[in-house]
């Protein structure tokens, strides 16, 4: 009767020494990641904390007056023997800000969505579609001021007449109501969309690319057409996804700096005209921080306080808003 042999003690050896090094190496990986991860946490208080130490003399000085003040003079109040002074606020830049991203949205959601849907449903060909969806990529590599430039010497005048038949036609409506500038909100907001538009595109078509062929199928299968299949159940499935990229390309709008610099006017004017000039955040720390000090360098880094809060407001909220979708998918 064939018994078998119990292992050699060095093989039981071998075996839990490898076995006490596999865990050693698992925590030391697990502490890692962990360290990585509080780091990152930890640079992102390093960064408020030291955003607000620097706009500490704005923020004393004007409080939260600076969020609803229009005003932005640095000779205003100006002390002549100190050479400090200046009334500042953020109105017009936040007001800029936020208009010109959800301008942006207002166009780039609908097509950014329209396009992944057409590159995930095979309306054509892979080999065509392939080079289409690697050109709408390549967009996402084109720096920003390379799009100013472009915006500014080529789209702008291209559609001037279009602004001014805007002005024209529709002027008895208050957002087209004043003579087309030359740099204006409307014409920033439209390149600061097709900027955007490679986040929205990319993400909803991995989406909807996830979603299993089922769905596909059973829809199908009960008679439904393409574009009840599309639009009654491909599109709420993958809801949470296209939220999460709408909200990631809002926060990518909402810090775009270069382009809007050289596009939107930077006029300290809050007019709920979108043809006339405007200002964001960013373009107003972009164009004033080189020369600004004192008081006026502060105003800035609380401006640049404003944008960071406003950034992570949108990050939590399509945090939350792509939870709560998942949970009732």
């Amino acid at each position: 009767m064939n018994s078998k042999q119990p292992a050699p003690p060095e093989t039981l050896l071998a075996s839990s020494t490898s076995f006490k090094l596999e865990r050693s190496i698992d925590r030391g990986f697990q502490w890692l990641t962990l360290g990585l991860a509080i780091s990152v946490g930890a640079i992102l208080i390093w960064i408020a904390y030291s955003l607000f130490v620097i706009a500490l003399p704005a923020i004393q000085k004007f409080g939260f007056g600076f969020l609803a003040d229009s005003t932005w003079d640095p000779n205003k109040n100006l002390d002549p023997t100190t050479g400090i002074g200046g009334v500042y606020g953020a109105l017009p830049h936040i007001y800029g800000t936020v208009l010109s991203s959800l301008i942006a949205l207002l166009f780039a959601v609908p097509l950014g969505v329209g396009v992944a849907i057409f590159l995930t449903e095979n309306f054509l060909k892979p080999n065509i579609l392939q080079p289409i969806a690697f050109t709408i990529e390549l967009l996402a590599a084109v720096p920003s001021v390379v799009y100013g430039l472009w915006g500014l010497f080529v789209f702008l005048p291209a559609l001037k007449p279009l602004f001014q038949g805007l002005h024209s036609y529709l002027g008895w409506i208050p957002i087209f109501s004043t003579t087309p500038s030359g740099r204006q909100l409307f014409g920033a907001s439209l390149v600061l969309a097709i900027m955007i538009l490679p986040t929205i595109i990319a993400i909803s078509r991995d989406t909807l690319n996830s979603l299993p062929p089922k769905l596909r199928q059973g829809a199908y299968g009960l008679g439904a057409t393409r574009w009840e299949t599309i639009t009654r159940v491909l599109l709420p499935a993958a809801l949470s996804g296209i939220i999460g990229s709408v909200m990631l390309a809002l926060g990518r709008a909402l810090g775009e700096t270069m382009a809007l610099a050289m596009l939107v006017g930077n006029a300290n004017q809050v007019n709920i005209s979108w043809l006339s000039p405007a200002s964001t955040l960013s373009s107003l720390i972009a164009n004033q921080f080189g020369e600004a000090s004192g008081l006026q360098k502060s105003s800035l880094f609380y401006e640049a306080l404003i944008l960071m809060v406003l950034t992570l407001v949108v990050n939590m909220l399509a945090q939350a808003l792509v939870s709560r979708f998942q949970q009732v998918e």
